[in-house]
């Protein structure tokens, strides 16, 4: 168990390290962006066409998605202690590619044969420029869709092989190559660079795995044994489920993108920079701690070994919970300065600040139901059940379309009903995980919330002091970015070192062996 854990809290480092550098070059892709097209039309189209690619490679194709979770879920259970590719794996790999490939490359085809219908669907309010702009994003982009569901599968077996490092380095070849490309051709008034940008991106992104897998002993042979293969059976009854709870929460970003195409120019783009800041850190946070605890979910379950589970899970929610609240102390207080500073210049105007930085406000109220939902799928996800969240998931739809429709339509809350309704909804699907875990494993909830409430109580008392620090940075009479990044880094230090005290004086569970861990580490040292 002390073996174990100390391998996972290694392995989480390191995949945060990365996931740092790779969230970070993305950041900067977000920043040129920002930069050369603002928010507007042009954004606005691009954002919209990008939809359902990057369900496809990031939604159902990326680290934590139901490719690569169905991989983790079967394939960490037969892979011996010798890590490499046997003549079994590589039959079910073989297997699995194949049916992949043909159905997302029918997807990808009818994609860009219907891309002015799919688009006129989505944005049926927005202008005719919009939709027939989108359409030309979408046709060029639509080869994603096939790229997606197969580096699911090789992120797959690449964490299972416990190679965690380049399922979450890749994604920077994608961010390096639109980098590039909107820089060396800097008036593209239509977009279309940034869509054949991403695409060629997403091309190098899967070539990337390849080396490794078959250094790991994987061979591309297409095979067509599904009948009466119990293996690719529980992979297919894992994955299907899986791909309709992600779709289904699609859906709820399309109802989104809709009632965003009723309200003022830039609107969408808007929501997306705001999910792309808040990804940043939760990404990080949550890729970091479940990468490397998912397989071993999966294992301990083969092993019939609860307690370990229970034990694993309370300590990375915890943690995850932990680091949480001062992310959303920090949003809160800090959000249009951090936008200001790192956006605006170029396209990106003062009204841009404020939509996104209202925008991300209302999302970060997500941040711990969040985490604590993709925690307990990862649980299903070990107990081969990905139905109850697909029945879940399939039953915030309607409570999203009825949200945005009061909170947007209604009471004219505008962006911020979008990313308001998006948390209320997170929140619905969380606490209806967590209560009907119990009928596969029954969680230790009682530890873990009194730990959260210290949380807690040290979170609201550090959120005030936050609050009149910023107060009292407002009258300083500083040059704008002088200014605002002594206010970020001032702000920020005290929020972590009061967060942090306030927790040690309330004797919080995971502080505790942190400072234990330090002093081993310093005395090894």
């Amino acid at each position: 168990m002390k073996d174990e854990t100390g391998g996972i809290l290694k392995a989480a480092w390191l995949i945060a390290l990365v996931t740092i550098a790779s969230k970070l070059l993305g950041f900067i892709r977000d920043m040129v962006v920002a930069n050369f097209y603002g928010a507007t039309m042009v954004s606005d189209a691009y954002f919209y066409a990008l939809q359902i690619p990057s369900l496809a490679i990031i939604i159902l194709g990326g680290v934590g998605g139901p490719f690569h979770s169905a991989t983790v879920a079967v394939f960490s259970k037969l892979i011996g202690n010798e890590n490499v590719a046997t003549e079994q794996l590589n039959k079910l790999y073989n297997t699995f590619l194949t049916i992949t490939f043909i159905f997302f490359a029918f997807l990808s085809i009818g994609g860009f044969l219907f891309a002015d219908k799919v688009m006129g669907l989505i944005i049926s309010a927005g202008s005719s420029e919009l939709i027939s702009l989108a359409t030309m994003h979408f046709k060029i982009m639509s080869p994603i869709i096939l790229i997606g569901g197969i580096i699911g599968i090789y992120y797959g077996l690449l964490v299972s092989h416990k190679k965690y490092i380049l399922p979450n380095l890749s994604p920077m070849v994608l961010s390096l190559v639109v980098i590039i490309s909107i820089c060396l051709v800097n008036n593209d008034k239509s977009g279309m660079v940034l869509a054949i940008a991403t695409t060629v991106g997403a091309c190098c992104q899967l070539l990337l795995q390849f080396p490794k897998l078959r250094q790991l002993g994987y061979r591309i042979k297409p095979n067509f044994d599904i009948i009466n293969n119990l293996q690719f059976k529980n992979i297919s009854e894992l994955l299907f489920p899986a791909i309709l709870s992600s779709t289904i929460g699609q859906i709820g970003i399309y109802v989104d993108m809709f009632f965003a195409s009723t309200l003022a120019e830039g609107a969408w783009t808007s929501v997306v920079f705001a999910n792309r800041i808040f990804q940043f850190p939760v990404g990080i946070l949550v890729t970091a701690f479940l990468v490397p605890l998912f397989p071993l979910f999966s294992k301990l379950a083969g092993e019939n070994k609860p307690q370990d589970i229970r034990n694993y899970f309370n300590k990375g929610v915890g943690v995850l919970l932990f680091a949480s609240i001062p992310m959303i102390i920090l949003i809160l207080t800090l959000a249009k300065d951090g936008i200001s500073l790192i956006f605006e210049r170029g396209a990106f105007d003062s009204n841009a600040v404020l939509m996104v930085s209202e925008a991300l406000c209302f999302l970060s109220f997500s941040i711990i139901p969040y985490v604590f939902r993709d925690s307990i799928t990862r649980v299903y996800y070990a107990f081969n059940d990905s139905r109850t969240p697909f029945i879940i998931a399939t039953s915030t739809i309607l409570l999203k379309v009825f949200l945005n429709w009061c909170l947007i339509l209604k009471l004219n809350m505008g962006i911020a009903g979008i990313t308001l309704s998006t948390s209320l909804v997170t929140l619905f699907n969380a606490i209806f995980l967590g209560l009907f875990i119990s009928k596969r494993i029954k969680l230790d909830y009682p530890s873990l919330f009194i730990n959260f409430a210290k949380m807690i109580i040290a979170g609201i008392l550090t959120f005030i002091a936050c609050i009149f620090a910023c107060k009292l940075f407002n009258n300083i009479i500083l040059p704008k970015y002088l200014f605002e990044t002594t206010k970020i880094v001032s702000v920020t230090i005290l929020c972590f070192v009061l967060y942090m005290g306030l927790n040690i004086v309330f004797k919080m569970e995971y502080i505790g062996e942190l400072i234990k861990r330090l002093k081993r580490q310093n005395r090894m040292s």
